[in-house]
């Protein structure tokens, strides 16, 4: 039903996820290590001290400093070499102009980590608006004639384009689009593959669905949005055929992985 008869070069390029070891270890198929393990990272503008995080004791808010340098040097000892950076600006607006801007705070914080680190360890960033608008919702609002609201799905993924590629400028190894909007990692490629950047790799949240387990996240990245719910762009929990369509779609597109999430509460899919 879902074939993957159309996964062709030069959209697809099996080869962007050998180029080098840490990729080769995330993404092995058969084995469970902590090479495996990605350690989400929330960074913050406006902040010289790490900020906890009440909704996850133990877990912090980042600065863009010398204490994110020991943090992420301390995992790298522990063998904890992968990272996904999620930024917190100080700026929000309706559009989440942050979100794309060179000097943003995860364009900053990968171009830091990546001058310390070089390529010992692996970048992976959120591509998203949701942190990053002044309303919390993922993508462009428009307001209807009928007082109703809704995202503007094509609208967003040029912006989710201009992400990518600034993140990719920066020295990011992987993108990971998180907003569940149709056609988001054709778009992502297609602006990548123009740029020069056909070794970026993409790790799609195809299926990501609407769930209460969102909530700590919400809260760590000050992304919870204002108004409405996200129902209209991410999954309904009822459904597994179509998380199967969302899958196979992605990967038509040119995703490099695929995941699933919340991991726990959907292992049938």
């Amino acid at each position: 039903m879902y074939g993957l008869d159309v996964l062709e070069y030069p959209t697809h390029r099996l080869r962007r996820l050998r180029r080098n070891v840490l990729l080769r270890n995330l993404i092995s198929e058969t084995r469970l290590s902590v090479e495996q393990l990605v350690m989400p990272i929330f960074v913050k503008e406006g902040i010289s001290e790490p900020e906890e995080i009440s909704s996850m004791p133990g877990q912090y808010r980042w600065p863009l400093n010398d204490k994110l340098v020991k943090f992420v040097d301390e995992l790298y000892v522990n063998d904890v070499k992968n990272i996904i950076v999620f930024g917190i600006p100080k700026i929000k607006d309706s559009i989440g102009s942050e979100a794309y801007s060179r000097e943003g705070i995860v364009q900053r914080c990968v171009k830091m980590l990546r001058e310390t680190f070089g390529n010992k360890i692996l970048i992976i960033t959120d591509v998203c608006l949701c942190q990053y608008t002044d309303h919390g919702h993922c993508g462009i609002v428009k307001q209807l004639p009928d007082g109703n609201y809704i995202i503007d799905n094509d609208e967003t993924l040029k912006l989710y384009g201009k992400i990518a590629l600034s993140h990719a400028e920066a020295g990011s190894d992987i993108v990971a689009p998180s907003g569940m909007m149709d056609g988001q990692v054709r778009e992502i490629r297609k602006i990548l593959d123009e740029h020069g950047y056909q070794d970026v790799a993409i790790m799609s949240y195809s299926v990501k669905y609407a769930s209460n387990f969102y909530a700590p996240f919400r809260d760590a990245a000050h992304s919870a949005p204002r108004f409405g719910d996200r129902k209209t762009h991410q999954m309904d929990y009822r459904n597994a055929h179509e998380a199967l369509k969302e899958v196979v779609t992605d990967l038509k597109e040119g995703a490099d992985i695929v995941m699933v999430k919340p991991a726990l509460a959907y292992l049938d899919i």
